[in-house]
């Protein structure tokens, strides 16, 4: 039994020591390897030939989200594949609330949330590279590609004739309470939510182009942690209708700020 028990004690032992030397081990390997790929970057050598990045951006006039996959062409050239979702507001959009009787609040003369697809290619030049391991990389992308305005109607929940409650649309035989502020008092409007209007959109495809600058102070190289400042500009090929009153607008300039991480291979 003793016997038994010092076998078990010295198996855990040993078992424990080895995973501490594994553990310290792949800690040197992985230095040695920055190291090395360090050492590249500054001879001039590729040290990295792809990498897949993952954002989130506040834009002037709404929020968005963004993939991009990048392909290294030089030491200082990329080529950069990039997936943006965003939704895009009118700068005149207000929110209200039915005093009359508790609702969810909506947006006066509201026609449709709009939400830019966009698939694009992108150049970007390294303009600053990292002093050391710690540092922080500076690079200008420029490029563009199409841009699919997705429109879904903006519905409002009102009272109907029988005393319960319907939803309508501005382009609905309705849409008359959508321009009428007096109407809209009277009939505990209501926003009628997340769940409308999906099955009803539209689409309006366009074409846009980026330029942008990105700071990159991801440790190592290996990981990209990232701010980036651009502005987009959006062209689309027939007029977007947002809001009522207001002018419908082909063209949508904006400025934005993005928070971006990922990795690199």
């Amino acid at each position: 039994m003793h016997k038994i028990l010092f076998f078990c004690i010295a198996v855990t032992i040993g078992l424990s020591a080895a995973a501490q030397k594994t553990k310290k081990e792949r800690k040197e390997e992985r230095r040695q390897r920055v190291n090395a790929l360090i050492k590249q970057e500054e001879e001039g050598v590729i040290a990295y030939r792809k990498h897949n990045v993952y954002g989130f951006k506040l834009t002037n006039d709404g929020w968005g989200l963004t993939y991009e996959h990048g392909r290294a062409q030089s030491i200082k050239k990329a080529l950069l594949f990039q997936v943006d979702f965003a939704e895009r507001k009118d700068p005149k959009e207000k929110k209200q609330t039915n005093l009359s009787q508790p609702s969810s609040p909506f947006i006066f003369g509201k026609i449709n949330y709009f939400y830019p697809l966009k698939l694009g290619v992108q150049q970007q030049l390294l303009l600053g590279n990292k002093s050391n391991k710690n540092g922080v990389a500076v690079t200008g992308n420029f490029g563009g590609g199409l841009s699919l305005g997705l429109l879904r109607p903006y519905y409002l929940e009102v009272n109907d004739s029988t005393g319960g409650r319907r939803v309508i649309k501005y382009d609905s035989p309705d849409s008359t309470i959508f321009t009428s502020p007096s109407q809209l008092g009277g009939l505990d409007v209501a926003s009628a939510g997340f769940s409308k209007g999906w099955g009803d959109m539209k689409l309006s495809p366009g074409a846009y182009a980026k330029a942008a600058l990105r700071f990159d102070y991801g440790r190592y190289n290996e990981v990209v942690s990232a701010l980036e400042v651009g502005v987009t500009a959006e062209y689309y090929f027939s007029k977007v209708p947002q809001l009522i009153y207001t002018k419908q607008k082909q063209l949508f300039v904006n400025v934005y700020f993005a928070i971006l991480f990922g990795r690199r291979r």
